[in-house]
C-alpha cells in the first residue's frame, strides 16, 4: 500500500492541498490555527480544549491547597483529579506541528484511519476472544501445586510449597506428578485468595482473554505453557500455545503495521512539503544556483561552497581538498576508535588518568583540533559552517578538547570522544547513501521520536498521579520511575511484572480498571507508535515515482547482458585452441549423406566478405558529409540503393508481404474510424458514461493511430476544429509513445540478441571442442548410458493434461495434487522422502542414545548414503559435475550438496566411538546436523526463499554496520564510564570489598506467580553461600567484547531491565540515561531498520519494490481476482410462493444478523469450564440445545428456500450444515449419557460454529482472507524456518544436551533431545529470555565437571560454540525469518483492504459479475461454453457495460479473444474475469514489460483477425445481395423484353427502328454506368457509408428484397407482376435518353455489377485471399 499512495500528484504539493471539490476560495473548510475574522471563543475546539485544562489547572490548585491544609492527605486517591492536568503538552504539538489542510481533507483521513484500526482491533478481538474459550475449555483453573503432606487448610506458607514452585495434575496419567513426600492439593480449597493466586489463568472468559493477551505479547507465555504441561496432558499445551503465538503473535498482530503502513502513506502525501521530499544524495559541499548561458536560456549550475574562501596559501589549500589529505584523516579516526575500543579494565588500584590510552587520545584531539583549524583557515569561518558535516566535526573538535581535561576526562564528555566514529561513514559511498536515505529526510523521524517523547511523558505524568497514592508500590513513587515504568512497557520487556505488580498493590474492585488501562496503552505503544517507525523508514527507503520505470528498464537491460556471457566454468574452453572433431573422407559411396556443415566451420570462408560488407557500410556515411550537394545526393542514393539489396537479401518476400499487408490494414482501419466519426453515427443517442472498457479501447485505439503517423485532425459534427494547444499535446503524446515503442523494441531485441549469442557461444564450443558437455570428460555427448541417466534423473509426473484434439489444458478435479506431483522429479521426490526419513531418524538420536552405539539408527545412515551416491552418480553421468552447462555444481545448492554429502561419507566411514568435548568429531557431528538442508536444493520454491533471504544481503549488511556502530560508540563509552564499577558484593549488606568474607544466608525465589505475605517469624526459604565479590553473572563492561556481547543482548530487548538497575544501584541513577537512550536508539530505530530493509528487499525480490503505482495496482487486481470465485447463490425462484417467501427473509439482512447475534450469545455459553461436577454447566448445555434447534431451523428454512441441490452449492451452507448436524448429534448424545465426553463435544460444536461469524462479517471475513493467504504464501518460509530450526536442534543436542540446569536450562527446557530443543528454539525465535539460556549453556569449571574422554559424560557447556550458536540463531530467525512474515501480511493487507479509489475493479463491479455469472451459469459449474460469452457480455452493467452500439469492435475483440485462447471449448469464471481486467486497465502504464509485450502481441493479432474476420464477413454479405438483384434484374429485364418486343411488333412497326435497339441502350448503360464507381469515389473502405447505401439497398417496398433468416440470404420465389404501361410509353416517345433513364430506375445490375468487380479487385489487391462462392456465411462474432 505504501507503493500505490504515491502517485502523480506527490512530489511538488503546496501545503494547502485541496481536492478536486475544493478550491482555494473555501476558507470555511480550511482548519485554520487561528481562524482570522472570528472572535467567538467556544466555537473553536482549541479554544475550549484550552478552557478545559485551565479548569483542571485550578482543580489542582485547590487539592494542593487543601493538601497543605492538611484537609487532604498528600497519597489519598484524590490525587486522581490531577490525571487530566498533563495533557496540557498538547498544546506544545500544536505549536510544532502547525499546519493547514482543508477540513474534509483531514477528516477523510481521520475517519479512513480511524475506521481500519477499528476493524483490526475488532479482529485482534474475534482471535482474543477464541483462544480465551479455549483456553477457558481446555485448562481451566491453574490452582493444584505441589505442598509439604503436612500443609493445612487455611495455613499455606512459603514454607509449604515446593522449591521451586511447582504446578500438578490430579490425574494420575497425564501432567506432572509431584515427588515424595509433597502432594498435589487445589491452592483456593486451601484458603488461597484470588489476589493471593494471581490474576493469570483460564478460570473464565475475562481472565482468560487477559492472559491471551499477555501470552500474544510473547512476554512469559512459556512459563504459562510450561505451568499448563504440569496440569494437563502435555499434547494439549504445545497445541494450544505454539498456535496461540503463531496466529496472534506473528499474523494478528502484524497486520497493524500494515494498517499504519497504508495510513501513513495518505497522510504522507498531505504532509510532503511539511516534512520535506525525498531528493537523491547531493554532497553537502555543492549547491545549484541559475546562470545565464550564452544561448539566453537557464540552466542549473553546480557550485562548489568548498570554494577557497580563506587566507591559507595555495598550498595548504590544494591539500585539503586532496584525497589523500581526507583518507588520511579518516584512517586517523580509525586507528583512534581502534585505540578507544582497546581499552579495558586493569584493576582497582591502577592510576587511570595518565595511562597510554589518555597520552593517546590527547594526541588524537590535538590532531583533529589541527585538521578543523587548517579547514577554518582554508575555507574561512563562513565557509566552513555552512556545511552540517563540518557543523558536526567543529560539535566534536569542542566536546573532546573538553574531554582531556583531567577533571572532566571519563565523564559525560566521552560520547565526544566516542562519537567519532561516525565519521567513518564517509569510507563507504554505498553506507553513505544508505544512511542519508535513512536520516537524510530527518523532519519524519525528527517528528516521531518527539512525539514518542512526548507521549511518554504525558503517559508517566498520568500514570503518576493514578498510583502514587497506591501502598505497597514503588514503581510510581516519582516520576523518573513512572517514566521508567512506561518506558518498560514500551519496549515489553517484563511489562508483565509491572502491570502484575500494580494490579496486586491496586486491590481486586479496581485490577480490572487497571488491567484495560495497561493493556491499551501496551497496544498502542507497541503496535501502532512502533509500526509508524516502521512506515516512515519503509518510505524513506521507497523510490519516487519517476525512477521505477527508468530502473525497470535498466534492470531488464542488464538482465539482458547478464544472459549474454556464459558462465565462467564454461569460457574456460576459449582459453584452449580449437580442436573440432574432422572427418577424412577418400571416398564418397552414392548412397552417404554429407552431414551439415558446422557454422563455426564455415566462418573462416565468410569473414572476407562480411568484412568487405562492413567497410562499405562504414565509408557511406563519410561520403554523405561531403561538401558538394551532388556528391551527398549521389552518397545518398547508393545508400538506399545498398540498403535496398542488403534488405532484399536479409528479409524474404513472405516477410515483406505480410509487413505491407499489415501496414494496409491499418491504414483501412484508421480510414474507416475517420468516415465512421465524419458520419455521425453517434448522433442522436443520449449522452452516457462510458464504461471502463470502452474508455480503455478507444485509449488502445487513439494510441495506435498516432503511433502508425495518424496526424490528421477529428472532427464530430457539431463542433470545431481541434486547437492548437490539442495539437501540441498529440505531438507529445506521439513523442512519447514512439519513445516507448523504441525502449521496449530495443531491450526485446537486445534480450534476443543475448540469448541467440549466448547459444551461439555454446554451440560453437560443442562443435569445436571434444571434451565440452562431457560428464567428467569421460562419458559422450549422445552415449546411450548418458541417455538412460537423463532419462531417470529428468523425468517428472506431468501434471497438465491436454485435450489431444484441441490440444487445451484440462480442469482436472485433483489438479492441485497433480501439481504437487510434477513440482519436482521422480528421483528428487525420492531424496525428499530419504532426506526426511533421515532427520527423523536423527531425532531419535540424544547424548544417551548415538548413532556410533544404536544399530537401528545406523540403518538410516547407511540408507542415506547409499541413495545420495545413486542420486549424485545419475546426476553427475546425466549433467556433468562441474564444466558442463547444466553441472550438478554449477550454483550454491550444488556445492551445498556435495558437502553434505562427503561429511555423510566421512562420518559413516568413521563412526568414532569416543569423541571429546571440543574435538574435531564432535565439529564433524555438528556439520552432519546440516543434512535437512538438502530440502532447499531439492525444492524449488526452498530455493526461492533462500534467494529472497540472501538476495538483500546488502541492505542487511549496511544495517548490521548501523547497528554494530552504535554498539561500538556505547560499549567504548560504558568501557570507560563502567569498568570494574559493577563489582560488588553478592551479600546487599555489604558495601566495601574488605569486609565482603565469610558467608551468609540468601533467600530462594519460589514463585512469580503466588502472592503470599509473611506471617510474624517467617522466614522466607534459603540457604548459607560465601560472600563473593564479582560482577553481575550475565554482563560486564570490563572490555569492549563483554560490552558489545552486554549491549547485544539489550539491543534484542532482552535482559535490559537488570542492566538497568544494575548500573543505577551500582554506578549511579544519573547514568540510568546511558542504557534508556541505547535501547530507545536500538529498540525505535535499529530494529525497525532491520524489519524495513526486510520488507523492501521482499518486495524488491518480487518484483514489487520497482513497481509505480499502477503496476501495483494491476499486481494487486491479478491476485484478487485469483481468489474471487463464482456465487452459489440459487436464484430467487419466479413465482410468489412459499418458497419465495422463504427465500426473501433468509437472504433479508435482519435475518442474517439476528443469526450472528445468536451465534455470539452461544459462544458466551462457554465463559466459564463445562465440567460435569459443576452444577453450573447443565443449565448452559441446556441454553446451548435451544440455540442448536434455532440453527436447525435456520438450517431447514434456507433448504426450502433454495432446495437442497441449491443449498448444496455453497461452501458456507455445507459448513453450517455439518456444525448443525454435529449439533444434533450432541444433543442426542447429551441427553443420552451427560456425561464428561458429551459436554467436550458440545463445547467443540459451539467453537465451530463461532467460526462462521468470519463469513458472516464482511471486515473479519477480508482480515481473514489476509490471514489465510498470507499463511498460504508463506508456506514455505515457514517451512524454511522449521528446517533452520531443525538444524540448530540436532546441532543443540549434540553441543549442549549434558549440560548442567541453570536459572533458565531445567526439566523444560534443555537440549537432551531433539524434540525439547526445538521447544527451546521456539522459545527464542520469540525472544523468552534467550539470553539467559546462553549464558547457562556457556558454563564452565569450576561451575561444573568437564571430561575430556567423551562429550556426553561432562556437564560443561561451550562458550564460543554458545556464542555462535545463539547469536546467529537469533538474528537468522529473529531479524530475518519473521520480517519476511511481516512483509507477506503487508503485502496481502493491502490486496484485500485498499479503498474504492485504489482499485482497478471494484468489489462493486466484482460482485456485479459474479451475479451476471450466476446467471449465465445455470448448473453452476464454473465453466460456460465459449457462445455464451456473448450473452454475459451482454448482461454486463455498469463499469463493465459494453455498449454494441459504441463499441461493437471491442465486443467482437473480446468475444474473439475468448475463442483463440480457449479453442472454442468451456472457458471458467476467471477466464472471462482475466479478460475484462486486461481490457479494463491502460496496459501500457500497469503492465511491465514482458507481461506488456505478450499482451500487446496477443492484441494486435486479434484486431488482425477480427478485421480479416469482419472484411470476409461483410464481402460475403455482399456477393450475396449482388447475387440476388442479379438475379431478380435479370427476371425483370427478360419479361420486359418479352413485353416489349411483343407490343412494339403489334403496334409500331416501323422500319427504322430495330428492336435491338434497346439490348444496345443496356449495354451502353452497362459501359457507362461501369466506369462511374471508379471516377465517382476515392477511398476504400472496411465498411459501406451513408453514401454508399443506395448502391445495393432498396426500399423496404422494394418487392425483390432479399430477405435474412438464420444467418442465410433468402430470395423470394416470384417476382411480383409489375406494371409496364408507362415504361412503353416513355420508350414510345422518348428515345435513347427516357430508355437510359427508365434503366436507371428499373434495372439495378449495373450498380450491383460493378461492386462486385470493385469488391473482388480490392479484396485481391489487399489481402490475396479469393472470394467464396459457395455462399456460407462465417460465424458472427
Amino acid at each position: 500500500m505504501l507503493k500505490r499512495k504515491q502517485s502523480s500528484r506527490v512530489e511538488a504539493q503546496p501545503v494547502t492541498d485541496f481536492g478536486p471539490d475544493e478550491s482555494l476560495s473555501d476558507n470555511a473548510d480550511i482548519l485554520w490555527i487561528n481562524k482570522p475574522g472570528d472572535s467567538s471563543y467556544v466555537k473553536d475546539r482549541w479554544c475550549v480544549f484550552d478552557g478545559f485544562m485551565v479548569f483542571c489547572l485550578w482543580v489542582s490548585l485547590v487539592l494542593q491547597v487543601f493538601e497543605i491544609a492538611e484537609i487532604v492527605d498528600q497519597m489519598s486517591p484524590w490525587g486522581m483529579l490531577r490525571i487530566p492536568r498533563p495533557l496540557i503538552m498538547i498544546r506544545a504539538f500544536r505549536i510544532y506541528f502547525r499546519f493547514e489542510l482543508p477540513r474534509t481533507r483531514i477528516t477523510n483521513i481521520l475517519k479512513r484511519s480511524g475506521e481500519q484500526i477499528w476493524s483490526v482491533s475488532i479482529f485482534l478481538l474475534f482471535f482474543l476472544l477464541l483462544y480465551g474459550i479455549l483456553g477457558v475449555q481446555m485448562f481451566g483453573t491453574f490452582t493444584y501445586h505441589c505442598v509439604t503432606d503436612d500443609t493445612q487448610p487455611g495455613n499455606v506458607t512459603w514454607n509449604n510449597l515446593a522449591i521451586p514452585d511447582t504446578h500438578c495434575s490430579r490425574e494420575l496419567e497425564e501432567g506432572y506428578q509431584c515427588p515424595p513426600g509433597f502432594k498435589c492439593m487445589d491452592l483456593e480449597d486451601l484458603g488461597l485468595s484470588r489476589q493471593e493466586l494471581g490474576y493469570s489463568g483460564f478460570n473464565e472468559i475475562g481472565t482468560s482473554i487477559f492472559t491471551v493477551y499477555e501470552a500474544a505479547s510473547q512476554e512469559g507465555w512459556v512459563f504459562l505453557m510450561y505451568r499448563a504441561i504440569d496440569s494437563f496432558p502435555r499434547w494439549r499445551s504445545y497445541f494450544y500455545f505454539i498456535t496461540l503465538i503463531f496466529f496472534l503473535a506473528w499474523l494478528v498482530k502484524n497486520v497493524f503495521i500494515a494498517v499504519i503502513i497504508e495510513t501513513f502513506a495518505e497522510i504522507r502525501v498531505q504532509f510532503q512539503q511539511m516534512w520535506g521530499s525525498r531528493s537523491s544524495t547531493t554532497s553537502t559541499a555543492t549547491t545549484q544556483m541559475f546562470h545565464e548561458d550564452a544561448a539566453g536560456g537557464w540552466q542549473l549550475v553546480a557550485v562548489d561552497v568548498n570554494k577557497p574562501q580563506g587566507r591559507a596559501p595555495a598550498c595548504l589549500q590544494k591539500m585539503m581538498r586532496s584525497s589523500v589529505f581526507h583518507m588520511f584523516i579518516l584512517s586517523m579516526v580509525a586507528v583512534d576508535v581502534i585505540v578507544a575500543a582497546s581499552n579495558y579494565y586493569k584493576g582497582e588500584n591502577f592510576k587511570r588518568q595518565y595511562d597510554e590510552f589518555y597520552l593517546a587520545e590527547v594526541a588524537f584531539t590535538v590532531l583533529f583540533d589541527l585538521e578543523a583549524l587548517l579547514k577554518i583557515w582554508c575555507l574561512g569561518f563562513t565557509g566552513y559552517i555552512s556545511s552540517s558535516l563540518h557543523k558536526f566535526e567543529l560539535l566534536l573538535v569542542i566536546g573532546t578538547t573538553l574531554h582531556i581535561y583531567p577533571d572532566l576526562y571519563h565523564s559525560q564528555f566521552t560520547y565526544f570522544q566516542v562519537l567519532r566514529v561516525v565519521r567513518l561513514i564517509k569510507i563507504s559511498p554505498a553506507l553513505e547513501d544508505f544512511v542519508y536515505k535513512i536520516f537524510g529526510p530527518g523532519k519524519k523521524l525528527g517528528s516521531l521520536v518527539v512525539f514518542t517523547a512526548s507521549l511518554l511523558i504525558v503517559m508517566s505524568a498520568i500514570s503518576l498521579q493514578m498510583f502514587c497514592f497506591v501502598e505497597e508500590l514503588d514503581r510510581f513513587t516519582t516520576f523518573p520511575r513512572a517514566f521508567m515504568s512506561m518506558f518498560q512497557i514500551l519496549t515489553q520487556e517484563g511489562w508483565v511484572d509491572v502491570m502484575d505488580q500494580t494490579l496486586n498493590a491496586v486491590g481486586h474492585m479496581w485490577a480490572p480498571v487497571v488491567a484495560i488501562y495497561f493493556i491499551l496503552y501496551h497496544l498502542f505503544a507497541t503496535l501502532i507508535l512502533l509500526s509508524l517507525f516502521v512506515a516512515v523508514i519503509l518510505d524513506n527507503l521507497e523510490l519516487d515515482e519517476d525512477l521505477k520505470k527508468l530502473k525497470q528498464l535498466k534492470q531488464s537491460e542488464a538482465n539482458a547482458d547478464t544472459k549474454e556471457k556464459l558462465p565462467l566454468r564454461l569460457r574456460i574452453f576459449e582459453k584452449f585452441p580449437n580442436r573440432p572433431q574432422m572427418v577424412k573422407i577418400s571416398k564418397l559411396p552414392s548412397d552417404f549423406t554429407v552431414p551439415k556443415i558446422r557454422e563455426s566451420f564455415m566462418k573462416q570462408f565468410i569473414d572476407r566478405q562480411q568484412q568487405d560488407t562492413s567497410c562499405l557500410l562504414r565509408r557511406l556515411p563519410s561520403a554523405s558529409s561531403s561538401s558538394c550537394d551532388h556528391s551527398k545526393r549521389s552518397a545518398i542514393e547508393e545508400n538506399r540503393y545498398i540498403d535496398q539489396k542488403l534488405r532484399k537479401s536479409v528479409f524474404s518476400i513472405r516477410a515483406r508481404n505480410l509487413l505491407e499487408k499489415e501496414t494496409a490494414i491499418n491504414k483501412i482501419l484508421r480510414a474507416c474510424t475517420r468516415q465512421r466519426m465524419l458520419s455521425g453515427s453517434f448522433e442522436g443517442q443520449p449522452a452516457k458514461e462510458r464504461s471502463i472498457l470502452s474508455v480503455q479501447h478507444h485509449i488502445r485505439q487513439e494510441r495506435r493511430s498516432l503511433r502508425h503517423g495518424s496526424n490528421s485532425q477529428r472532427i464530430s459534427r457539431g463542433k470545431s476544429l481541434e486547437t492548437l494547444t490539442q495539437d501540441h499535446s498529440n505531438t507529445v503524446r506521439y513523442r512519447n509513445a514512439q519513445r516507448e515503442d523504441s525502449e521496449i523494441k530495443m531491450i526485446q531485441e537486445k534480450k534476443e540478441q543475448a540469448e541467440m549469442k549466448r547459444k551461439v557461444q555454446e554451440e560453437e564450443l560443442r562443435e569445436n571442442h571434444p571434451y565440452f558437455d562431457k560428464p567428467l570428460f569421460i562419458v559422450g555427448r549422445e552415449h546411450r548410458f548418458r541417455n538412460f541417466c537423463r532419462v531417470v534423473v529428468r523425468a517428472r509426473f506431468n501434471a497438465s493434461k491436454t485435450d489431444p484434439v484441441t490440444g487445451a489444458v484440462k480442469n482436472t478435479k485433483y489438479h492441485q495434487l497433480y501439481d504437487l506431483l510434477g513440482l519436482v522429479t521422480y528421483l528428487d521426490w525420492v531424496m525428499i522422502i530419504v532426506t526426511i526419513c533421515s532427520c527423523i531418524s536423527m531425532m531419535f538420536e540424544s547424548p544417551f542414545r548415538r548413532v556410533m552405539h544404536a544399530p537401528t539408527l545406523q540403518i538410516a545412515e547407511y540408507v542415506f548414503v547409499i541413495f545420495m551416491s545413486i542420486e549424485l552418480n545419475l546426476k553427475i553421468m546425466a549433467d556433468g559435475l562441474f564444466f558442463t552447462p547444466t553441472a550438478v555444481i554449477r550454483d550454491f545448492g550444488g556445492v551445498m550438496d556435495i558437502f553434505i554429502y562427503l561429511v555423510s561419507l566421512i562420518f559413516l566411514c568413521w563412526m568414532p566411538q569416543n569423541v571429546p568435548a571440543k574435538s574435531g568429531a564432535q565439529l564433524l557431528m555438528v556439520l552432519r546436523c546440516l543434512r535437512p538442508l538438502r530440502i532447499f536444493k531439492l525444492v524449488p520454491q526452498m530455493r526461492k526463499v533462500v534467494r529472497e533471504l540472501f538476495s538483500g544481503f546488502k541492505e542487511i549488511f549496511l544495517v548490521s554496520i548501523l547497528l554494530l556502530t552504535l554498539m561500538l560508540v556505547f560499549a567504548s563509552f560504558g568501557v570507560q564510564l563502567f569498568a570494574g564499577k559493577l563489582a560488588k558484593c553478592n551479600d546487599p549488606h555489604i558495601i566495601s570489598r574488605e569486609d565482603c568474607h565469610g558467608i551468609f544466608r540468601i533467600n530462594v525465589s519460589v514463585s512469580k506467580n503466588l502472592n503470599l505475605k509473611l506471617r510474624p517469624g517467617e522466614k522466607k526459604p534459603g540457604f548459607w553461600v560465601p560472600r563473593v565479590w564479582a560482577n553481575p553473572r550475565n554482563f560486564n563492561f570490563d572490555n569492549v567484547g563483554n560490552a558489545m556481547l552486554a549491549l547485544f543482548e539489550v539491543l534484542s530487548l532482552k535482559g535490559w531491565v537488570e542492566v538497568r538497575d544494575v548500573i543505577i544501584h551500582r554506578v549511579g541513577p544519573i547514568h540510568g540515561i546511558y542504557i534508556h537512550v541505547f535501547v530507545f536508539l536500538g529498540c525505535m530505530i535499529g530494529l525497525t531498520l532491520f524489519v524495513g530493509v526486510v520488507i523492501a528487499n521482499f518486495n524488491e525480490n518480487k518484483g514489487t519494490a520497482l513497481l509505480t503505482v499502477d503496476q501495483r495496482r494491476w499486481e494487486d487486481l491479478k491476485s484478487r481476482l485469483k481468489i474471487a470465485q463464482p456465487l452459489h447463490l440459487p436464484p430467487r425462484p419466479d413465482n410468489d410462493g412459499f418458497r419465495a417467501k422463504m427465500y426473501d427473509i433468509t437472504q433479508h439482512p435482519f435475518f442474517k444478523r439476528t443469526i450472528a447475534v445468536l451465534v455470539l450469545a452461544q459462544s458466551v455459553l462457554l465463559s466459564v469450564k463445562w465440567d460435569a461436577a459443576d452444577p453450573v454447566t447443565v443449565p448452559l448445555a441446556t441454553m446451548s440445545v435451544v440455540f442448536t434447534f434455532i440453527f436447525v431451523l435456520e438450517v431447514t428454512m434456507k433448504i426450502i428456500a433454495m432446495s437442497p441441490s441449491g443449498f448444496w452449492q455453497s461452501r458456507r451452507n455445507r459448513y453450517d450444515l455439518l456444525v448443525t448436524s454435529l449439533g444434533v448429534i450432541w444433543v442426542i448424545l447429551h441427553f443420552a449419557l451427560l456425561n464428561a465426553y458429551t459436554y467436550m463435544m458440545g463445547a467443540c460444536v459451539i467453537v465451530f460454529r463461532f467460526f462462521s461469524i468470519c463469513g458472516k462479517h464482511v471486515t473479519l471475513k477480508m482480515l481473514l482472507l489476509t490471514v489465510v493467504v498470507s499463511m498460504y504464501k508463506s508456506f514455505f518460509i515457514i517451512v524454511g524456518m522449521f528446517l533452520l530450526l531443525l538444524c540448530y536442534a540436532f546441532a543443540g543436542v549434540v553441543l549442549f544436551g549434558t549440560v548442567k540446569y541453570g536459572e533458565n536450562i531445567n526439566r523444560h527446557a534443555n537440549f537432551s533431545s531433539a524434540g525439547k530443543a526445538i521447544t527451546v528454539l521456539f522459545r527464542i525465535v520469540t525472544g523468552e529470555d534467550w539470553n539467559k539460556i546462553m549464558h547457562d549453556c556457556m558454563v564452565q569449571p569450576p561451575f561444573c565437571t568437564p571430561d575430556n574422554s567423551t562429550y556426553w559424560k561432562t556437564d560443561c557447556g561451550n562458550y564460543a560454540g554458545a556464542l555462535m550458536y545463539f547469536c546467529s540463531f537469533y538474528v537468522i530467525i529473529a531479524y530475518i525469518m519473521l520480517n519476511l512474515l511481516v512483509a507477506i501480511i503487508v503485502e496481502n493487507f493491502s490486496l484485500f483492504y485498499s479503498t474504492e479509489e485504489d482499485q482497478l475493479l471494484s468489489y462493486n463491479d466484482l460482485r456485479h459479475f459474479q451475479i451476471i455469472w450466476n446467471m449465465v451459469d445455470d448448473k453452476r459449474e464454473g465453466v460456460i461454453p465459449t457462445f455464451r460469452v456473448k450473452f454475459l457480455l451482454r448482461l454486463l452493467r455498469g463499469r463493465l457495460e459494453v455498449d454494441l452500439d459504441k463499441d461493437k469492435l471491442l465486443f467482437k475483440h473480446m468475444c474473439y479473444e475468448m475463442e483463440r485462447l480457449h479453442n472454442g471449448g468451456d472457458v471458467t469464471f476467471h477466464d472471462v474475469l482475466s479478460m475484462l481486467s486486461y481490457r479494463s486497465v491502460d496496459i501500457r502504464k500497469s503492465l511491465q514489460l514482458e507481461e506488456l509485450l505478450a499482451r500487446e502481441q496477443l492484441e494486435y493479432t486479434i484486431e488482425e483477425e477480427v478485421a480479416k474476420q469482419t472484411i470476409r464477413m461483410w464481402l460475403k454479405k455482399c456477393l450475396k445481395r449482388i447475387r440476388a438483384k442479379q438475379q431478380q434484374s435479370c427476371s425483370i429485364i427478360h419479361s420486359l423484353r418479352e413485353s416489349q418486343q411483343q407490343e412494339l411488333s403489334r403496334f409500331l412497326n416501323p422500319p427504322s427502328i430495330e428492336t435491338t435497339q434497346p439490348s444496345e441502350d443496356m449495354n451502353a448503360l452497362n459501359q457507362d454506368n461501369s466506369v462511374q464507381p471508379e471516377t465517382s469515389s476515392q477511398q476504400q473502405l472496411l465498411s459501406p457509408t451513408l453514401s454508399d447505401r443506395g448502391g445495393y439497398r432498396q426500399d423496404t417496398g422494394d418487392a425483390g428484397k432479399p430477405q435474412r433468416k438464420f444467418g442465410q440470404w433468402r430470395l423470394p420465389s416470384a417476382p411480383k407482376p409489375i406494371s409496364h404501361s408507362v415504361s412503353s410509353v416513355n420508350l414510345r416517345f422518348g428515345g435513347r435518353s427516357t430508355m437510359k433513364s427508365v434503366a436507371c430506375k428499373m434495372n439495378p445490375m449495373s450498380d450491383a455489377a460493378s461492386c462486385g468487380s470493385e469488391v473482388k479487385k480490392w479484396w485481391t489487391r489487399q489481402l490475396t485471399v479469393e472470394s467464396d462462392e459457395s455462399g456460407e456465411d462465417l460465424l458472427d462474432i
